[in-house]
């Protein structure tokens, strides 16, 4: 290795492309728009512009509502909690750590599905009720967050 093998990453550099900067720039006159035609001039048609028939985004049927502030709650049965110690308190750091849920996104709530047979303090955005029964059976705690 030495100074005559240095070059750029793949990637780093690129060409300048200055449009229309005369015929020594090597991409004068017509700038690479090629000659004539719609695509050389200014104005030419929009993204999704099919020539005046109806464009596909709106010959395609449009069903239900996109609500885009929806809130992501991940669920998780009451059984995966049995991988806890007896007595542990259960908060979402402790959920991701033990490897049951990769990300908890606006939340997590505990549902009611299997059996738990340690008493835990849970922690989560919310609870079922069959969850809150199982947990509380037991003599844990449901903390909502």
């Amino acid at each position: 290795m030495d100074l005559s093998n240095l070059k750029p990453a793949a990637g780093a550099k690129t060409k300048s492309f200055r449009k229309g900067r005369g015929n020594g720039s090597g991409n004068g006159k017509t700038a690479g728009y090629g000659t004539k035609g719609q695509k050389a001039r200014s104005g030419a048609p929009r993204p999704g512009f099919e020539g005046g028939q109806m464009p596909l985004y709106r010959r395609l049927p449009k069903r239900g509502f996109k609500n885009y502030n929806r809130k992501q709650i991940v669920a998780i049965d009451v059984a995966y909690l049995n991988r806890f110690e007896d007595g542990a308190e259960v908060t979402a750091e402790a959920l991701r750590d033990a490897g049951i849920v990769k990300n908890s996104r606006d939340g997590i709530k505990i549902l009611g599905g299997g059996e738990l047979t340690k008493k835990l303090t849970v922690k989560a955005s919310a609870f079922s009720a069959g969850a809150k029964e199982k947990i509380e059976k037991l003599g844990g705690t449901c903390e909502v967050i």
